[in-house]
């Protein structure tokens, strides 16, 4: 695990962006194409729509990315919640991404376990039936410790499957579909997009609380001890900290 502190949101967002053109570059390079998974909420629209400006458009390779979605709520597409509308007004839009490059979950089906089950059936198309594995995981972090929609104490926090599962959640007014964590752990490349003075609590308590229990704060199911992790804080979300080495780009 890596930790990359900026002193501002601009450069911790312009050199996320510039991190994904280049982790993008050598994959695509490797075998033609990269399985992009996005975060929802609020935090990364910035992002998105850095990554779909004039400075990134014509760089990456927009043509050879599938894009995909950790978390979804449970509404429909055109819902203002809906993770599926926020990334086609920042993103898709902005490129012109083709519809058979974007995997987003159906949520028009009956039961959020049915939508699950159906997303589950088009990653294993997408894989060819091969084991499930992302080049780049992008997560947010809750105040309250959550990341996609693996909540604190909720029951996919137990699930060992490489899977999507329907999320109920009482602290929740909408379900969720969501990613489980062995299935973000095996991706390739993860990354977390945390800013903001509201995050140092949380940030505390991930990165540094030895009493903290991953039941309590989801986030610290995400492979700390691997490699493949890159945290992305602005100075605000690391207040609290006094023991966590940080390393540049």
């Amino acid at each position: 695990m890596k930790i990359h502190v900026f002193e501002n949101v601009d450069e911790l967002i312009f050199s996320l962006a510039d991190y994904i053109y280049t982790i993008s570059e050598t994959i695509i390079a490797e075998k033609g194409n990269f399985n992009f998974v996005l975060s929802g909420g609020n935090s990364p629209r910035k992002l998105y729509e850095l990554l779909s400006s004039e400075k990134f458009q014509n760089k990456c390779q927009w043509d050879k990315f599938y894009f995909f979605f950790g978390d979804e709520r449970f509404v429909d597409e055109n819902n203002a919640e809906s993770n599926l509308k926020m990334a086609r007004e920042s993103l898709f839009y902005p490129l012109n991404i083709k519809k058979e490059n974007i995997f987003s979950i159906n949520t028009s089906l009956p039961s959020p376990e049915l939508s699950a089950q159906e997303y589950m059936r088009l990653l294993k198309k997408h894989f060819h039936n091969r084991d499930l594995q992302f080049d780049f995981i992008l997560l947010g972090l809750g105040d309250d410790g959550h990341t996609a929609s693996l909540f604190p104490h909720s029951e996919i926090l137990n699930e060992k499957e490489k899977t999507f599962k329907a999320v109920h959640v009482n602290t929740q007014k909408l379900a969720r579909i969501s990613i489980s964590a062995p299935l973000i752990n095996c991706s390739k490349h993860i990354a977390f997009l945390v800013y903001g003075q509201s995050k140092a609590q949380v940030v505390y308590h991930i990165l540094e609380d030895k009493s903290a229990s991953s039941d309590s704060f989801p986030a610290r199911l995400i492979n700390f001890e691997g490699n493949n992790v890159e945290w992305f804080l602005d100075r605000d979300s690391t207040q609290l900290l006094t023991n966590t080495k940080t390393s540049n780009l």
